[in-house]
């Protein structure tokens, strides 16, 4: 539906309405555009900038011209009230928009328009590992797809899953409030899980408000609409649609149907398979992959999480056909009833069984040997441990072998999201093709994240601007 002139002209009347407190501001901005241009005219009129072509019109004008200085005080005086109405008109505006926070709003505009120009990022798994990663890129690029699976049959999710028929939520939801630009409050709100309602009990109110929207417009579209309800950065797909159940054949023989009674049986596990096997992948999920810069895969439980993603058909071929730099990001701790006694190595054994033989280029693995005492006794109890980093049988693989100390201290062991994303944006700007050394050199050299995160880890991150005197060329040649 097109405008009207008139409905135009109303609308900007608007900003004129008593109590926005923007008129002012808007009349300070005024004065300082009248008092600039009547300094740069009278400064014309002095001789002191002048051309041929209006000679004739200043000289006529040059006996109304105050002192040279008042002129140049004029000018002065214009640029300061100018730049201050502005930035006044911009508070105003933000105290509305970003209530506490008005100085964040041009900071905000700022980092937006450079997260646009980061590079593409697709981050396959589900779970908690997969939010890690996202709360880290987010702060170099806002191009990130989450690539979430949809096989949890468990707690809240499984419930909704079973009673509504509808994908489960959870980490759907967990990735999405990673990538969310909002209020720690507004988390906080959609991470909350109700206590001693029979019917409420163990649901969080991110999955039922989810569950809702989902009730009224669809899965897809309440994915979307949840996505601008939290403004994040990026965004977060279901790797199908379809409701699929993994089934997995343990080492003995036996089989297990659905991802809970899976882990439960506390068996190794020699194969996984989805039910059905022919499920369709979700197209924008495909489109992704295929103009990717980067595939991430995990962190996050290797049969759980990133395993099931990888099963879907289509999947590994996109992967495979984008020609996109592929890390896979190994777990810092072994999973009791999935990877008990795994190191390393076992981990990449598994992912290639399972079809992943050519795609990956390189293995995210943490070298931290000062786990806190207490921490380590904690997993030990459960029946987990430290992965090992078994180098000379990930060297036969001939993929790059990445080392870094990335252990959050926290009262987790995970990965410390900011050093993680540094250093996967250390590699994808270490390769010689496809890449933005615009953008290499804005977002990360520049970037006061990746500055603090590299000063704390050292020597295992290079400097992104270490590029050869040819790049460099290319770089200033923008």
């Amino acid at each position: 539906m097109q405008i009207s002139w008139r409905e135009r002209i109303r609308g900007a009347a608007k900003w004129l309405y008593p109590g926005l407190g923007v008129k002012r501001w808007f009349l300070i901005v005024l004065l300082g555009l009248l008092l600039f241009m009547s300094g740069l005219f009278f400064l014309w009129t002095e001789g002191i900038i002048l051309t041929e072509k209006i000679k004739l019109v200043t000289s006529f004008l040059s006996a109304f011209s105050p002192h040279p200085v008042w002129s140049f005080l004029l000018l002065l005086s214009g640029i300061l009230l100018l730049f201050w109405g502005l930035q006044q008109m911009g508070n105003a505006i933000a105290e509305i928009l970003l209530p506490n926070h008005g100085r964040r709003l041009v900071e905000k505009l700022y980092s937006r328009r450079y997260l646009e120009k980061g590079p593409k990022i697709v981050a396959i798994g589900g779970g908690t590992g997969l939010s890690v990663l996202l709360r880290g890129l987010k702060e170099y690029t806002t191009n990130i797809t989450a690539v979430v699976t949809v096989t949890d049959d468990g707690g809240s999710s499984g419930r909704l899953r079973d009673e509504m028929g509808m994908l489960p939520p959870g980490d759907i939801r967990n990735c999405l409030l990673a990538l969310s630009d909002t209020e720690p409050l507004m988390e906080q709100l959609f991470q909350h899980r109700f206590k001693g309602s029979e019917g409420l009990e163990g649901h969080s109110f991110g999955n039922l408000f989810l569950a809702a929207m989902t009730e009224m417009m669809g899965f897809n579209r309440a994915i979307r609409e949840f996505s601008k309800v939290l403004a994040i950065r990026g965004t977060v797909l279901p790797v199908t649609l379809e409701n699929v159940v993994l089934r997995a054949t343990f080492a003995d023989g036996s089989e297990a149907v659905g991802e809970t009674n899976i882990v439960n049986q506390r068996k190794p596990i020699a194969r996984l398979a989805l039910i059905p096997p022919d499920c369709k992948p979700f197209p924008e999920v495909l489109n992704a992959i295929r103009e990717a810069d980067a595939v991430i895969l995990g962190p996050g439980s290797l049969y759980t999480s990133v395993l099931p993603n990888l099963l879907i058909p289509g999947v590994v071929e996109a992967i495979r056909e984008s020609g996109a730099l592929c890390l896979y990001v190994c777990n810092i701790m072994t999973q009791p009833g999935e990877t008990e006694g795994f190191s390393a190595s076992r981990h990449l054994e598994v992912l290639i069984a399972h079809g992943c033989a050519d795609i990956i280029d390189g293995i995210i693995v943490s070298n931290t040997d000062d786990f806190p005492p207490q921490l380590l006794e904690k997993y030990q109890k459960e029946g987990a441990e430290a992965v090992e980093i078994d180098r000379q049988e990930l060297e036969r693989w001939n993929i790059q072998v990445i080392e870094a100390p990335l252990l959050d201290r926290g009262e987790l062991a995970r990965h410390d999201s900011k050093k993680l994303a540094t250093l996967i944006l250390n590699k994808l700007v270490e390769r010689e093709t496809g890449l933005d050394w615009l953008w290499a050199y804005t977002l990360i050299s520049l970037n006061a994240n990746f500055r603090r995160t590299k000063k704390e880890m050292g020597d295992y991150l290079p400097s992104p601007l270490s590029f050869s005197s040819r790049k460099r060329q290319r770089f200033f040649s923008k």
